[in-house]
């Protein structure tokens, strides 16, 4: 081998085992790699129970290829709008007078909380009915309120737990507990991506992470290409909004060009040697996709290139130039995004749940109306699903002071897994509607209660899929995003 030569080189370095999977290929003559070769095709021809053919990465050798559903499609795309923190329904969608009447009182079904809570807890804002189906909305989000026949309020949400760390990962990936892939990254293995030039699944959280980070857009066991894409919108300048959007070297495009063939006959050639492995084929449609959102993203991402109109319509806040982004990109074919309202868990008021709601509603609230008042006037409203809402609400009793806990004082409210309130618009979803309701005091769902395993289904069946077939086979059986839960609530779909 001349070391001079880097084409000897990469020769030599590919007749090297590198891994466990290319030992077994290569001892036992072989029967290592046989039994791995039957496995594989075992797997890519099986069926769903209805006869169609089980979705496979061998469909496509593009992961992000357009695939089809099971059936036709309400939704093409969906805008995750996430309240992190926990948002209070009592003090946003689902008004209680019996608050005002109880205020200062023991509630009868004070149910056993995270930390401990005391006597009723009114709400300090006022709810005002809209539309013509006079739902009532909250002073802090009106420009909802003005869109509130386009939206579907559910008000009978529950969880499995009081904690954000669970309940994080419970409505963003299915599981509480174990690592498993994120709802975008399910989305676009079903679909692909219609744009091949901006990544499939998007999770803009601006000034840092949420709690749990990037396990929110994990792909868990699914290939590494359906892994949510981060980006931290509190950046405007695109280059530091995308790293590494521009070359720096200087080269020219058609020089990189060439730079990045060179480099995919390599990996190929690479990748050819050790049974087409998932992860090689993730790492190389990075590569791709990086060199062309060099082309896309910085327009996609620029909200300079809207006229003013559109921009004084969202506002002039972070939120709003990220909501205004998210129209941009779903325009531009990407599949799932999803929109942080801040690092941490902004919306976790233990304390002055009036100063704070008001303050993070004031940040969103005229984005959210022009979002979906934008998309309907571009026709875009029918086919991509909005869906508002945080990990759990809020206990419609005070949360009491106890160091370490909170401030001190006696004006917050604490985590509520119980009942909570989230709401869908567009994508096929009835407009205008209330579904199920907590009790008289706004703590516990009672009536058509809906689990987040049955907004999951729902939201895949708008998208066109079963959810008990859109499976992947991992570690001896076939999982999914629902595991074995989950209803779709046909009652929100119109």
């Amino acid at each position: 081998m001349n070391p001079q030569d880097p084409i000897s080189l990469i020769r030599e370095l590919g007749n090297m085992p590198a891994s466990r999977r290319e030992f077994l290929r290569r001892s036992g003559v072989g029967f290592g790699s046989i039994a791995m070769a039957g496995l594989l095709a075992e797997d890519s021809g099986r069926m769903f129970a209805d006869g169609s053919a089980a979705l496979t990465e061998q469909s496509h050798p593009n992961p992000m290829h357009p695939k089809q559903p099971h059936f036709a499609a309400k939704a093409k795309a969906v805008i995750h709008l996430f309240m992190n923190g926990g948002p209070s329904q009592v003090d946003t969608f689902d008004p209680k007078p019996a608050l005002d009447k109880h205020h200062g009182q023991p509630v009868p079904n004070n149910l056993r909380t995270e930390r401990e809570t005391g006597a009723a807890y009114r709400s300090p804002f006022k709810f005002q009915k809209y539309g013509q189906s006079g739902i009532e909305v909250s002073e802090l989000f009106p420009h909802v309120g003005e869109m509130i026949d386009d939206v579907c309020v559910i008000r009978s949400m529950h969880a499995n737990v009081p904690n954000h760390e669970p309940s994080l990962m419970l409505m963003n990936c299915g599981d509480a507990t174990l690592v498993r892939p994120a709802v975008g990254s399910w989305v676009t293995y079903g679909l692909g991506s219609v744009n091949q030039n901006l990544p499939g699944f998007i999770a803009m959280c601006p000034g840092g992470y949420p709690i749990k980070g990037s396990e929110n857009w994990q792909s868990g066991f699914l290939p590494g290409a359906y892994q949510g894409t981060y980006i931290n919108t509190k950046n405007k300048d695109i280059e530091k909004l995308i790293a590494n959007i521009r070359n720096a070297s200087g080269i020219t495009q058609s020089d990189q060009r060439r730079q990045l063939d060179l480099l995919q006959a390599i990996n190929r050639r690479h990748q050819e040697a050790r049974q087409q492995d998932a992860e090689l084929e993730a790492r190389l449609q990075s590569f791709e996709l990086a060199y062309r959102m060099q082309m896309d993203a910085s327009e996609a991402f620029d909200i300079n290139q809207e006229p003013q109109s559109i921009r004084e319509m969202y506002g002039d806040t972070v939120q709003a130039r990220q909501i205004l982004i998210a129209r941009r990109l779903v325009e531009r074919g990407v599949r799932y995004i999803q929109l942080w309202h801040g690092n941490g868990q902004p919306w976790d008021s233990h304390d002055k749940v009036e100063e704070n709601h008001r303050k993070l509603a004031g940040e969103c609230s005229q984005a959210i109306g022009a979002l979906l008042k934008d998309l309907k006037q571009r026709g875009l409203l029918d086919s991509t699903l909005v869906v508002w809402g945080g990990e759990f609400g809020r206990t419609p009793t005070v949360e009491l002071p106890k160091p370490g806990a909170n401030a001190g004082t006696t004006s917050g409210r604490d985590h509520n897994h119980y009942g909570f309130t989230m709401w869908l618009a567009g994508g096929g979803v009835k407009g205008g509607y209330v579904h199920g309701a907590t009790d008289e005091f706004g703590f516990e769902a009672v009536e058509k209660k809906v689990h987040v395993h049955d907004l999951h289904a729902t939201m895949l069946h708008l998208l066109g899929f079963d959810h008990t077939k859109l499976t992947f086979r991992y570690a001896g059986r076939d999982f999914r995003l629902t595991d074995v839960h989950g209803n779709v609530v046909h009652d929100i779909i119109s």
